[in-house]
């Protein structure tokens, strides 16, 4: 397997709203590991596509997720009503730029993050997509389905690591451009309370 590679890496964000907050084991967690990713996307410079679920009822993404510090990174926010992210204005996105690795972080792991894992790694037209699972970016309702979730993504082909593990990886290097400032986002996200 080869290192994820910044230029060909595409950044998933599930269904993470505000709504969903009292639902969600460690919601705050994953919002502010989403947010690291969010941040280390920008200096690594991938794409960042982000989804929300029924926004008419359930709202948007939840707005403390700062999706446009991005800039042009982020690729936009679908609605849908699928529990897999992949609707068909994804799909398009996804055949368009043809990423060799997406990373998929969001809720709920064992329902719409475990769905559209599954259909990337068993659609042919995507076969050529690696799948890494952000495993401190990712809950569900309870820790159990969270637990038979990453399980069961990880027999399926699909990589479970974390959101440090991933910034090292696309920054590759400590004379990277960007290093110092991922260094400091590191230290400060060690240092945050859990």
């Amino acid at each position: 397997m080869s290192l994820l590679r910044p230029d060909s890496t595409l950044f998933l964000l599930c269904d993470v709203q505000a709504k969903f907050r009292p639902a969600i084991h460690n919601y705050d967690g994953v919002v502010a590991n989403a947010n690291k990713l969010m941040k280390i996307a920008k200096l690594a410079n991938c794409g960042v596509l982000a989804t929300t679920q029924h926004s008419r009822g359930l709202g948007p993404v939840d707005p403390s997720i700062d999706l446009s510090a991005l800039g042009d990174l982020h690729l936009g926010t679908l609605d849908k009503t699928l529990f897999s992210m992949l609707t068909p204005e994804v799909k398009e996105i996804l055949v368009r730029r043809a990423p060799s690795a997406v990373v998929l972080m969001g809720i709920e792991a064992h329902i719409c993050v475990q769905q559209t894992a599954l259909q990337l790694l068993t659609t042919p037209t995507f076969a050529n997509i690696k799948v890494y699972i952000a495993h401190d970016a990712v809950s569900s309702s309870h820790p159990t389905e969270m637990d038979i979730a990453i399980h069961r993504l990880r027999a399926a082909g699909a990589v479970i690591t974390t959101s440090e593990s991933l910034g090292f990886e696309l920054i590759g290097d400590a004379i990277h451009p960007n290093f110092r400032e991922f260094s400091k986002l590191i230290k400060e996200t060690k240092m945050a309370p859990k």
